[in-house]
């Protein structure tokens, strides 16, 4: 029987700067792609990975130029499409300023204080 897992991603665009997304969110699409019965929470910094139409283009190291950007809010519409559940710490998007228009949709909100309760409906919580 598997695990049902929640991987809670708050240190967010770590790893990002190939075409690759954020690693835990490209392990989550594998993850779900072997059958794995697996959620996101996305907290702190990492509920920008929501806010749709991000670019991320225009990035250089000199001559060097990156044409091939992460695109994490695509990343996370397709996770949501495949049926993973993303939820979002309402606080943390009000403290970054951010609305709920600004999102992909598809993703639910949460609060701090039901956490908790999110916590306790996974056999797994995973925190990155």
């Amino acid at each position: 029987m598997s695990k049902k897992v929640l991987s809670i991603v708050e240190t967010a665009y770590r790893a990002t700067l190939e075409e690759q997304d954020d690693t835990i969110i490209w392990l989550t699409h594998a993850m779900k792609g072997a059958g794995a019965d697996i959620d996101i929470l996305l907290r702190g910094n990492a509920v920008n990975y929501a806010v749709k139409g991000q670019d991320a283009s225009g990035l250089a190291f000199g001559e060097k130029r990156q044409t091939q950007p992460p695109r994490l809010d695509e990343d996370v519409a397709k996770l949501v499409g495949k049926g993973t559940r993303v939820y979002l710490v309402r606080e943390d998007l009000a403290e970054r300023g951010i609305s709920a228009e600004e999102l992909i949709g598809g993703v639910e909100m949460v609060s701090r204080k039901e956490l908790p309760k999110l916590f306790a409906g996974y056999d797994q919580v995973w925190h990155w």
